[in-house]
């Protein structure tokens, strides 16, 4: 059968369980771990990669592929070769324990007894048998990074890394060892600038692979819950059949504008404020709970910085405790939180966590799009700044189109509402918009004779832009975002 294990196509064969039936114990543990025999085609080294001709061995691959096993037979085989610094790298320190190294297919599991490294949680490095040594690194510091050498690296969910080009660039400043220095970059595809990166390098050898491909090892729930929620929609377009996505033309955020704003490095900072958009439910198919914290610098006007993304499925005590433990890490103003789910619940959960915290309850009183759209003006005018890469949220944002999507993800409503919190007070946009005006009118751009703001409903006039904010100025009717003549 096309793109199935040699064991996989056996199991066909009548003959297989007499033949499984006489191998020894020590044969059959063997077996268990020879990965040639349970690997499909496109999981194996592609030639020019193996044989050396290619530095690097991108694999773009749906969820549940199995990419980490991939990423971790290409490690113990390299070390069964004699290279002695095959090092690590992950999005997270929680990551690099929990899935690159005891992770079910990382590689602890991976190795058998006689070839499995030690663990030096403390030392944050590996000790194999043979004497190699890996050292390992997350991509939240890639300051640790600098001046550290590899002869083969292995790069896990670089979409998702928050500081992907800096750890990127420090990774192959060091990746100078030996005869013949490698990467394999095993991930799930965003279109970030690193991926289209790597893809078009002339070093790199790209494969790719479906969620469907592996469909057999999954375990039911496993798969049935991931095709459920992507099955069918855009975002499964890149968690299941690994596709790099361009920007959704529909959706009010766009990657362009937030990769072009980017930034490693924070100014001082004024004001920060943590931004709670809560779940209905707590159980294990309810909504995220949104918990994202932005500040503001000094600047007039004033630019806003994305800090933290906290969002998760929690309980109400939970999600709580983890926003006040945010506030208290940022030094925030205050929290913030939508009262039209939580009522006055959020204030009662929060106060049980820290009876002084500062809390102010927002109300929805326009609908997504007119909240959202302003926001997404400040992105187009690159005044809104993420500190590093969000990738949960930066999926979200550029993903949902209000066209076509009746829920908004709640990552993306908290990063709405921590903006206008910011960029107008919970008043609302109205302000905003004021203020836009004003300083159009002290740079001489505009003569006001009278001024007059209107949000458009549903029913009213929408810019070719997709604004709905018109504003009166000189007795004309003009898009607050690109300056257009309203239609008559």
């Amino acid at each position: 059968m096309e793109n199935c294990s040699v064991l996989e196509n056996l199991r066909s064969s009548p003959a297989f369980s007499e033949r499984l039936a006489g191998l020894t114990d020590s044969e059959l543990y063997g077996l268990v771990f020879d990965w040639h025999s349970w690997a499909r085609p496109n999981q194996l080294q592609p030639p020019e990669f193996a044989n050396g001709e290619k530095s690097d061995w991108l694999i773009l691959a749906g969820r549940g592929y199995g990419k980490t096993r991939v990423g971790a037979e290409t490690v113990r085989g390299w070390i069964k070769q004699g290279f002695n610094r095959v090092n690590f790298i992950a999005p997270t320190a929680d990551d690099l324990r929990d899935v690159m190294v005891e992770g079910e297919s990382g590689i602890l599991a991976v190795c058998p007894n006689e070839e499995r490294p030690t663990y030096r949680v403390s030392k944050r490095r590996l000790e194999w048998p043979n004497g190699a040594v890996s050292l390992l690194f997350s991509a939240e510091e890639p300051e640790r990074l600098r001046g550290k050498q590899h002869m083969k690296l292995w790069g896990d969910e670089p979409a998702a890394w928050r500081y992907a080009e800096e750890c990127f660039d420090q990774a192959m400043l060091g990746l100078r060892l030996g005869s013949s220095p490698q990467a394999v970059w095993t991930t799930t595809p965003r279109p970030t600038k690193l991926i289209k990166q790597l893809i078009k390098a002339e070093n790199t050898v790209v494969t790719r692979g479906t969620t469907y491909d592996n469909r057999a090892n999954l375990a039911a729930g496993f798969y049935s819950q991931i095709i459920k929620k992507y099955e069918g929609t855009r975002l499964g377009r890149q968690e299941l059949l690994a596709e790099v996505l361009d920007d959704n033309p529909g959706a009010l955020f766009h990657l362009a504008n937030i990769e072009g704003a980017r930034v490693t490095k924070l100014p001082p900072l004024t004001r920060i404020v943590v931004a709670l958009d809560p779940a209905v439910t707590s159980n294990e198919d309810s909504d995220e709970w949104g918990i994202i914290a932005v500040g503001q610098d000094a600047r007039d006007p004033m630019h806003i910085y994305v800090l933290a993304d906290e969002s998760e499925i929690y309980t109400p005590d939970e999600a709580a405790k983890q926003a006040v433990r945010l506030y208290h890490r940022l030094g925030a103003d205050r929290i913030i939180g939508e009262a039209n789910n939580g009522g006055d619940m959020i204030e009662a959960l929060l106060r049980n966590q820290d009876t002084n915290v500062a809390y102010r309850k927002v109300t929805a009183s326009r609908g997504k799009v007119i909240r959202a759209e302003p926001v997404s003006a400040l992105y187009e005018q690159h005044r809104v700044h993420h500190h590093g890469m969000f990738a949960k949220l930066e999926d979200e944002m550029t993903n949902w189109n209000p066209q076509t999507d009746d829920d908004s993800p709640n990552r993306m409503d908290a990063l709405v509402w921590g903006c206008t919190e910011l960029a107008s007070g919970t008043d609302g946009w109205i302000g905003y918009a004021r203020s836009e005006v004003k300083a159009m009118e002290d740079k001489g751009l505009v003569k006001r004779t009278e001024e007059r703001i209107n949000v458009a409903g549903e029913s009213h006039d929408i810019c070719i832009c997709g604004s709905t904010f018109w504003i009166t100025i000189d007795g004309s009717e003009h898009c607050l975002k690109c300056q257009t003549l309203r239609p008559r």
